[in-house]
């Protein structure tokens, strides 16, 4: 066969990013920077005439700290999420043949790579293509297929959204989608890869239910909820070691809330990491005179109406919390079923209306008004406003 005579008029290839030391222009400090300098080296290599892009380098205003992978002091049980999820997948694995488990080439991170390992004929690497990820979830679902497909959140609900719509929910399929990596607490990542609009996104939906875990057990045991239920899920999961909540008597089911402090002054409803925050609140203002109600909503759609309705009744105001925006995650979710059936003044603690940044999960909480402290405050001002 002969040879087609080819021509390339495409951009000409870089150079390796090897070779010449660099160090960052004057005045910047790239995050690399610093993980370096926390490894024992302070240069990294690149190629002649490399240098990194100015979004590469970390916000000045912010801190400079050492690179932390847990909210808590060490003193504390912490675990995360994602981890939870590959061995609940590992478990599942054995006891159901029809489980099968697909990644977009991350399943390091994902954790999906402990399924991979035990069952390798029923793990597919999908590659860095999320969108045709979830249309072969989808068929595998049809033909009968308890399907978990799993990527970073920004991927899994932010490109691949128009696929779910379309060949998951319209049809109603049997797809689980556990998206780790979501939230401020990607920390380092920065803004590109700390998806804070994925709730909104997937609780408009019509059939899917949305799930946000506050810590390790409350993963597994959702993990096995959602194997056994029949239709779409979005599963969030987190990135960073989070506080362990929950003993293993504790029992989950989709669609139930759970109260985790007694308490009639107000109302602390949150999910996902923020349950730990709430906690931590709580006894702040309780050291004040404050006795704050905490309600667990792992399950953001379906609502528990009968658990959030008794809780602004009983304490006449409601507080919600999450690591999402503020607009379209649990906090509209819960204002709006209030707003109908037990209306009461409400304040949403959650991301107003701005991107994340690069910086450590603790202090991008605090920046960001997520963290226990501004808990408190907004509950003071929550309260002022009720008995105004």
């Amino acid at each position: 066969m002969a040879q087609a005579n080819l021509r390339y008029f495409g951009l000409p290839p870089s150079p390796p990013l090897i070779g010449a030391r660099l160090r960052p222009p004057q005045g910047t400090r790239p995050a690399l920077q610093e993980l370096l300098e926390a490894l024992g080296t302070s240069e990294y290599n690149a190629g002649p005439d490399q240098r990194p892009s100015a979004g590469f380098f970390r916000n000045p205003s912010l801190p400079i700290r050492r690179v932390t992978s847990t909210l808590t002091p060490p003193a504390v049980q912490v675990a995360a999420t994602r981890d939870a999820y590959g061995v609940a997948l590992a478990e599942l694995g054995k006891d159901n043949p029809e489980i099968i488990v697909l990644d977009a080439d991350l399943s390091g991170s994902t954790r999906t790579k402990t399924f991979a390992q035990a069952f390798p004929k029923r793990f597919f690497n999908m590659g860095v293509a999320e969108s045709n990820m979830m249309g072969t979830a989808a068929g595998l679902a049809a033909m009968g297929k308890v399907v978990f497909a799993s990527s970073f959140a920004m991927f899994a609900a932010g490109k691949a959204w128009e696929p779910i719509r379309q060949t998951v929910c319209i049809p109603n399929l049997n797809v689980k989608i556990c998206a780790t990596h979501a939230g401020l607490t990607v920390g380092e990542d920065g803004k590109s890869h700390q998806m804070l609009e994925d709730l909104a996104l997937m609780q408009v939906l019509p059939n899917m239910t949305v799930i946000v875990p506050a810590d390790s057990i409350e993963a597994k045991l959702a993990i096995r909820a959602v194997a056994a239920h029949d239709g779409p899920v979005y599963v969030r999961l987190s990135r960073a070691k989070t506080p362990v909540i929950f003993d293993e008597d504790y029992v989950f089911k989709i669609g139930r809330g759970t109260q985790v402090r007694a308490g009639n002054d107000l109302a602390l409803v949150a999910c996902g990491v923020e349950l730990s925050a709430a906690l931590e609140a709580a006894e702040i203002l309780a050291a004040e005179g404050v006795n704050a109600r905490v309600i667990n909503m792992a399950t953001i759609k379906p609502l528990d109406k009968d658990i959030l309705v008794a809780a602004a009744r009983d304490c006449g105001a409601v507080l919600t919390a999450e690591e999402h925006q503020a607009i379209g995650g649990l906090g509209s979710a819960v204002s709006q079923l209030l707003a109908h059936h037990a209306p009461v003044p409400i304040e949403v603690v959650g991301v107003r209306d701005s991107f994340g940044e690069s910086a450590t999960a603790d202090q991008l909480l605090e920046k960001y008004g997520l963290d226990a402290q501004s808990i408190a405050s907004r509950s003071r001002d929550l309260l002022r406003r009720k008995n105004a």
